[in-house]
């Protein structure tokens, strides 16, 4: 793993090396799915790849499937969000856990194990892991380094990660508005996207959901010379067990 990682305050690894001009898209998904099949196509469309993290609840859904089947068959990433999407931690109260260590563990080696059934987390495979929520205390990363994972987050300041919010969210900004931001980000950063882990979500229920900008997001991105890659890629093999 490159030693230019950056790690947020509680220990789980938020970025890349702001020395290469290269960001890991990476989408999480439970329940909703809708956007999976056309950032597929965008991400295919582009030669590139990207990074999904998905639930058990997820891998399970029978209409799912064939997007799972795709995210293998197409060389991304596809690695763990926990098998039933719990909070792991308090909103108000972050270092108050609200699972056990057996919980948590259990529930995480049941993802895993459904992962490997449909072909992803191949032996050698680093085992990068998005928490529920992208929400958690240090508890959780330790917990999730004795299991053999290693728990990332998205680089925080593009603002990315609001493409869940509804119509009905007191924060919700338009999908136009999420691609101007990040764009905005990127010349305004000293290090633009280098290193980034770039969150978006394959689903919300969004009426205006962003696979509508993906596309043009990341050609604009092209333009400016970026290469989009695997977070395994981007990131490296996992730290050594302590």
């Amino acid at each position: 793993m490159p030693s230019a990682i950056e790690r947020d305050p509680y220990g789980a690894i938020a970025r890349g090396d702001v020395k290469a001009k290269k960001l890991a898209f990476i989408f999480t998904g439970d329940e909703f799915g809708e956007s999976a099949a056309p950032v597929l196509d965008a991400l295919k469309a582009r030669g590139a790849k990207g990074s999904f993290f998905v639930t058990g609840k997820f891998l399970r859904d029978p209409k799912l499937k064939p997007v799972v089947r795709r995210m293998v068959a197409e060389g991304h990433y596809l690695g763990p969000h926990s098998d039933s999407h719990p909070l792991y931690c308090d909103w108000d109260s972050r270092d108050k856990s609200l699972v056990t260590e057996e919980f948590f563990t259990a529930d995480l080696e049941k993802n895993l194990a459904a992962l490997r059934a449909v072909g992803a987390m191949r032996p050698g495979t680093p085992a990068y892991f998005v928490a529920p929520y992208e929400w958690y205390n240090r508890d959780h990363v330790a917990w999730s380094r004795k299991a053999g994972v290693e728990l990332i987050n998205f680089t925080p300041g593009s603002g990315s990660n609001r493409d869940y919010m509804r119509e009905d969210h007191q924060r919700f900004v338009s999908s136009r508005r999420i691609r101007d931001d990040i764009l905005a980000y990127e010349q305004k950063d000293p290090h633009g996207l280098n290193g980034f882990l770039l969150l978006l979500h394959v689903g919300s229920g969004r009426k205006d959901p962003f696979h509508t900008e993906f596309g043009a997001l990341c050609d604009v991105l092209k333009q400016r010379g970026y290469e989009f890659v695997r977070v395994d890629e981007l990131l490296g093999e996992l730290p050594k067990k302590d």
